[in-house]
């Protein structure tokens, strides 16, 4: 049976606890692991700075220490921030705000399967943009603007691209942020893979005009079991309402979590350099991997983050070699989550050790396809 395309995490959990168990995860889109121990070691600290945090709420809007520490990484005001429930909770709340009857979001295709579900959910229409693989997934502001109307709220953008690695170049997001400001229209920058580029590096979109920047700490700081995000607005009036619909959703997070997460951004050195080692070695043996299998798979290789879009060049559906791959032990995503079938989805950012093996099976899958 297909996994609807908003199934995306019950086909990675489903297999987290497959038998015969998953040896090699392609599938993540996350960074190597980190244990709480290891994170609170950084920086000469310790596990026992934790004992003293009280289990009471947190301010609704995050605490001081890491509200500052995130806009430290941003280079903005930390009353700017709003830290929330992941990047999830984030474009909950954001697209319960621009919902209204009539109103539109404009999304990329492919997308973040849970984007364009929650706009649906809320009654939104979504209106779509194509990163074509002919041409690299480029973004390029006239191609989000030609989905743009009278009916839209608001404008959603992912640099770097979840699923394909593609990146909007900063004179594009700068050009994009302008026109729709002009128009009224805020312009969604989710940066959760900000700043591991595999090239030049792109700045971040906190200073555009009308913008709203997502982060946190699941893709580029690798520590996804922390359930911590975060948003950035100048906008005091769309603030304000934010942290109201939090009230509703989930008040505030958790003390403990808020606690590690900014020990962890006072050494995010450490935790990227990792992160972008592990990738820069896996996305080699990738490249290699690809251009070895060019006679049944293409790509365009990815300018950022720890995830590609790979597909096959005949077309067919890639969900049975992703089957195969996963009784062979090696987790792929399908692109049918992602409502994109002849297409499946490779991570290069979590796997420290074993990547070469992984890709050994899968070539041995693929000879037998």
């Amino acid at each position: 049976m297909k996994v609807p395309a908003f199934k995306l995490d019950h086909w990675l959990a489903a297999h987290e606890f497959a038998t015969p168990p998953i040896r090699y995860n392609l599938a993540s889109s996350t960074g190597p692991r980190w244990s709480v121990a290891a994170v609170m070691e950084l920086g000469g600290g310790g596990a026992r700075d934790l004992d003293d945090v009280r289990l009471s709420y947190a301010p609704p809007q995050g605490s001081k220490l890491l509200r500052e520490r995130i806009a430290g990484l941003h280079g903005v005001d930390p009353d700017h921030v709003l830290v929330m429930t992941g990047a999830s909770e984030a474009l909950v709340a954001l697209t319960a705000l621009f919902a209204e009857p009539g109103a539109s979001i404009v999304l990329p295709r492919p997308a973040y399967p849970a984007v364009p579900v929650l706009a649906r959910a809320w009654g939104m229409q979504v209106r779509e943009y194509e990163l074509q693989r002919e041409s690299g997934f480029a973004q390029t502001a006239a191609g989000v603007l030609k989905a743009v109307d009278s009916s839209t709220r608001a404008v959603f953008v992912n640099t770097p691209h979840n699923p394909t690695g593609s990146t909007m170049a900063a004179i594009e997001q700068r050009a994009l942020a302008e026109e729709l400001s002009a128009a009224g229209i805020p312009l969604i920058v989710d940066e959760v893979y900000h700043p591991l580029y595999h090239g030049a590096e792109i700045p971040g979109a906190s200073a555009l005009p009308n913008t709203i920047v997502l982060g946190d700490f699941a893709k580029a700081m690798s520590l996804p079991g922390l359930r911590v995000g975060w948003l950035i607005d100048r906008d005091a009036r769309r603030r304000e309402a934010l942290i109201d619909l939090r009230s509703y959703f989930t008040i505030s997070g958790s003390p403990l979590t808020e606690a590690i997460a900014a020990h962890a951004l006072a050494n995010s050195s450490e935790i990227l350099a990792r992160l972008r080692g592990v990738a820069r070695n896996n996305l080699a043996l990738l490249a290699r991997f690809m251009a070895e299998h060019a006679g049944k798979l293409a790509w365009a290789p990815p300018s950022g983050g720890t995830t590609c879009f790979p597909w096959r060049r005949d077309g067919r559906d890639a969900r049975p070699l992703c089957e195969a791959l996963a009784k062979a032990g090696v987790l792929t995503a399908p692109g049918d989550c992602f409502d994109m079938p002849a297409h499946f989805r490779v991570g290069f950012g979590a796997m420290q050790a074993g990547y070469a093996d992984a890709l050994e099976v899968f070539s041995r899958v693929l000879a037998a396809d």
